[in-house]
């Protein structure tokens, strides 16, 4: 490995990174700590770090600090583990700085975490990126022994989708013409999602098609050597049709074999880790006692709209559950759930007392009644605090003596904006 060609990219990054115009995103970091950033290809790790910089910058420390190596550049497309002590090696000859060190898409190097650890132990300060989360595989984080933090970047939300296009919210904006403003630009987001680099494209769905797959090829049947690609593809597709269901390993199977492919269950568990290390798909179990139900009988959900959107026809229904369902997540993650023992509500906070109902449009009485009553069901048994319906564009408040409670019916838009 060519020391020099190192030093061009030390150099080069440290230009740029000088120059990028950033959309600022609500992410912070502790000082004087490691940290591990996580996420979907595209999501933004790789500007967080330039945001970053850039601030760090612009609190005194100098560009030159700065050594950013991105280790998806061809140069270094080939760099073993035994080399990557001249990333150090070269910024020492360009600079008497002691670093803050950025490892951009570092986990296309094998054995990358040996020198992420050694980085910690010479008191470094470190930011590494990776694209899938084979970054937090117990092995890894067995090596990096508590060094460093992890923090998982996500599309962006709606309420910095409003930021890009710039639209800064006051504080009463619901109640404002600015309401419609927001309502409006909704809609891209809505069936688009939130990968900033889809927003300024016309043919949105064929740039999210590629992304696909990429993901697909690169992080999913390269990386873990899948030989049945075609069942894998079939999966995706049934994940994201019965995206509103419960779903046990046991039908997917009996789905996937209806070809006459034979495939395991244990494969197919496989195939859903997968799924979820390349931050492509999300899963929430059901409010159970039952281990082995929690762990087999699952909702799954993809992280961004947009790739969701490439499988579905007549996608609304599918798109707002799921759009909700990003949203918890983020807001509570493994303590969410959906409810399920004859009686259904989409989603349940059960540490908060948290009922969620999703509903496209409530047309008429029948479907205001069941929704709300499934509400009621649950919200008896659960000592609900709060009873929520989402919809797409409705909005409305309705008394519930059965809870003492009235059940919020929210608009998309609102209920994304609004804790």
């Amino acid at each position: 490995m060519d020391k020099n060609v190192i030093k061009q990219i030390i150099l080069s990054q440290q230009e740029f990174i000088r120059g990028i115009k950033l959309q600022r995103r609500n992410v912070s970091f502790e000082e004087n700590a490691n940290y591990v950033l996580v996420g979907m290809r595209r999501a933004g790790k790789s500007y967080m770090l330039y945001q970053h910089i850039q601030q760090l910058v612009a609190g005194g420390h100098a560009m030159e600090e700065m050594l950013f190596v991105n280790f998806e550049d061809e140069r270094i497309a080939d760099i073993r583990k035994e080399d990557l002590h001249l990333v150090l090696d070269a910024y020492r000859e360009l600079f008497g700085h002691r670093p803050i060190v950025f490892l951009d898409e570092i986990q296309n190097v094998e054995g990358w975490e040996h020198f992420a650890r050694r980085l910690a132990d010479e008191k470094y300060r470190v930011f590494i990126t990776g694209s899938n989360a084979h970054m937090l595989s117990r092995e890894i984080s067995s090596t990096l022994g508590g060094r460093y933090l992890t923090k998982e970047i996500s599309p962006f939300s709606f309420g910095e989708y409003l930021a890009y296009r710039g639209i800064t919210l006051s504080g009463h904006w619901a109640l404002s013409p600015q309401r419609a403003d927001v309502a409006r630009m909704f809609a891209d987001y809505f069936y688009y999602g939130g990968l900033a680099e889809v927003f300024g494209i016309q043919d949105k769905k064929s740039w999210l098609q590629s992304l696909y797959q990429k993901i697909l090829y690169s992080d999913i049947v390269l990386r873990k050597g899948v030989r049945n690609e075609r069942s894998l593809r079939l999966l995706i597709r049934k994940l994201a049709d019965s995206v509103m269901q419960p779903t046990a390993v046991k039908r997917l199977q009996d789905i996937l074999q209806g070809d006459g492919t034979k495939i395991t269950r244990e494969t197919i568990a496989n195939y859903l880790d997968y799924l979820h290390e390349s931050y492509l798909t999300f899963s929430v179990s059901g409010f159970t006692d039952s281990v082995s139900q929690r762990e087999t009988i699952k909702k799954h959900y993809f992280y961004d709209n947009g790739i969701l959107n490439l499988f579905l026809f007549q996608p609304e229904t599918k798109l707002l559950e799921n759009l909700v369902a990003i949203e918890l997540y983020k807001r509570y993650g493994d303590d969410l759930h959906y409810y399920n023992r004859n009686v259904e509500v989409d989603f349940c906070v059960p540490a908060e007392r948290l009922l969620v109902q999703v509903c496209y449009r409530m047309a008429d009485d029948s479907t205001k009644q069941r929704e709300t009553g499934a509400l009621i069901k649950v919200g008896k048994y659960l000592k609900a605090r709060r009873c929520v319906i989402v919809t797409y564009d409705q909005e409305d408040s309705l008394p519930c003596p059965e809870l003492g409670l009235d059940i919020e019916v929210i608009p998309a838009y609102r209920f994304l904006l609004v804790q």
